[in-house]
């Protein structure tokens, strides 16, 4: 089990009691004291557990859990997905990332990448990077919001604004079928589409569950999308409409690959 799904399960384990022990932890895991301390510590820089002593107790924040917990649904095909998203981007190039669980585990799965320029409004992200093979990482300014680690609102779009990357990968609490990307709020969605609108390529990590959900803000059209990453063959409407939009759906399980005619 690596550090990833070691900390899923801390955190599910605290969805269920209010506290655990770092002995009872190593012991669960059949690892040592030392890195059962660090995966505690480094849940308790993202703001996902408080540290006392000898283990960690649950946030009592219920925005904070509900982060936590989408962190942990889907965790394997998210990481397939995230995987196939660091094949699609080299090194020595700039990238924007925005907030979210999925754009996190591509952060994760680019940790081996060399000269990233790293620029994101997810504090959680900015962490992971430090101590990578990055060149250069530029946390987005602005008023952290603590439930996530997210940077939104206008200060964050003009921030922004003063950059170009060469690739933006964005995620999305739904998609519909005929081809829009969604989310639930407005200042998030000011900060995606700022993103996207300062990047070259753009790609949006979303897995297939997003399509059984709704939201009422609109972030953009497939049309403003070089790539969709996602773990299941999806909608026939929506495979038409990325093809008639020039857009190329990558499935991280192995299955077809839909690309528009222009790309055949």
């Amino acid at each position: 089990m690596d550090a990833n799904d070691r900390q899923n399960e801390i955190l599910s384990l605290l969805t269920q009691q209010d506290r655990v022990e770092v002995e009872d932890l190593a012991r669960r895991f059949g690892v040592s004291l030392q890195t059962v301390r660090t995966d505690l510590r480094d849940l308790s820089a993202r703001g996902q557990l408080s540290r006392v002593h000898g283990g960690a107790v649950r946030i009592s924040s219920a925005a904070n859990r509900g982060y936590a917990e989408r962190r942990s649904l889907n965790a394997s095909g998210k990481r397939a997905m995230a995987a196939l998203a660091s094949d699609v981007i080299p090194e020595n190039c700039s990238i924007a990332l925005n907030i979210g669980t999925s754009t996190e585990q591509v952060a994760r799965a680019l940790s081996g990448h060399k000269g990233l320029t790293v620029l994101s409004n997810n504090i959680n992200i900015i962490n992971m990077m430090m101590g990578t093979e990055a060149r250069d990482l530029i946390l987005v300014g602005g008023t952290i919001r603590q439930s996530d680690g997210a940077i939104v609102g206008e200060e964050a779009v003009e921030f922004i604004n003063r950059y170009k990357v060469d690739y933006a990968v964005i995620g999305a609490s739904a998609m519909d079928a005929d081809g829009a990307i969604l989310d639930h709020d407005a200042r998030e969605v000011s900060v995606a589409r700022a993103i996207l609108r300062n990047a070259r390529t753009r790609i949006l990590m979303c897995d297939g569950s997003k399509f059984d959900r709704s939201a009422p803000v609109r972030i953009c059209a497939l049309a403003d999308l070089d790539f969709v990453i996602t773990d299941r063959p999806v909608p026939a409407e929506f495979a038409e409409a990325a093809a008639a939009s020039g857009t190329r759906i990558l499935i991280a399980d192995g299955g077809p690959e839909i690309e528009s005619s222009e790309n055949d």
